[in-house]
């Protein structure tokens, strides 16, 4: 019996000094798997800068977030969160699922890249749907499951970004707000809440470029017709290809004009 109860206490310090362990390292815990399972669901490359949360309180904060592009597109990120607030119930932290109260991600800026083969939103939106369809990333149903009562993008602007213009149209991107991700059934595992939170972004910034009555297929189109145009000139011109390319590229340039004729409005 003396064993049995040596053997208890034991037991019961090593589960004190992991909880210990556990919490005293949250804020890093939590960074990598942001990082791990973001970039997984994406087929991105996402990080973050820092991360900090009470573990008495339950509020924390994400700084410096970002998601780069998918292959086939710009350098530039697809999303840049510079910070992000977040209210957790420290009662659910070791529970199954961890109840998040609320997720406010303020000043949010999506890059809205088109080019030939869709935009990059698209092209995020379906690789997180592979993912978590497939179970992959983090979207395995016997992974970690979530209730976010409430998800807010707010104040966020849109970067439109397309072939022949030279610079970023700024849009304002509409205020997103989803409510009770996961209440129904057992919790949402980080793909439906990826899968969710895409979807909401994608139809948001959609909103935004038809808002501001902005033509993105006859944009995406010109765009087409003015490359195929200067590679045919460049085939078939010989001598004359850079100067063919410019009148085509240029033609181009002149179909597109009155397209952000609706921006302000």
């Amino acid at each position: 019996m003396k064993k049995i109860l040596i053997g208890v206490g034991v037991l019961v310090v090593i589960v004190a000094v992991g909880v210990y362990f556990l919490l005293g390292n949250l804020d890093s815990i939590v960074k990598a798997a942001i990082e791990k399972v973001g970039s997984d669901l994406t087929q991105t490359k996402v990080t973050l800068n820092d991360v900090k949360i009470e573990e008495t309180s339950g509020k924390g904060a994400f700084r410096g977030f970002r998601v780069t592009n998918p292959q086939g597109f710009s350098d530039a990120d697809a999303f840049k969160f510079d910070e992000v607030s977040v209210t957790i119930d420290t009662g659910s932290i070791f529970s199954d699922p961890v109840i998040i109260k609320e997720i406010v991600v303020s000043a949010p800026q999506v890059v809205y890249e088109f080019g030939d083969q869709g935009s990059n939103l698209d092209r995020l939106n379906k690789n997180v749907q592979s993912q978590a369809g497939a179970g992959g990333g983090s979207g395995d149903s016997e992974g970690p499951k979530f209730v976010i009562e409430n998800l807010i993008l707010r104040d966020g602007k849109v970067l439109l970004q397309a072939p022949l213009l030279k610079e970023s149209v700024s849009l304002p991107l509409p205020t997103i707000h989803l409510t009770d991700i996961g209440k129904e059934g057992r919790g949402a595992t980080p793909g439906d809440i990826a899968d969710q939170t895409m979807e909401a972004i994608l139809a948001s910034a959609s909103r935004a470029v038809s808002k501001a009555n902005i033509d993105i297929g006859s944009l995406t189109k010109s765009a087409g017709e003015a490359a195929k145009g200067a590679q045919e000139m460049i085939e078939k011109s010989g001598g004359g290809a850079a100067e063919g390319a410019g009148e085509a590229i240029e033609g181009a340039g002149d179909a597109v004009k009155g397209i952000f004729k609706g921006i302000g409005k």
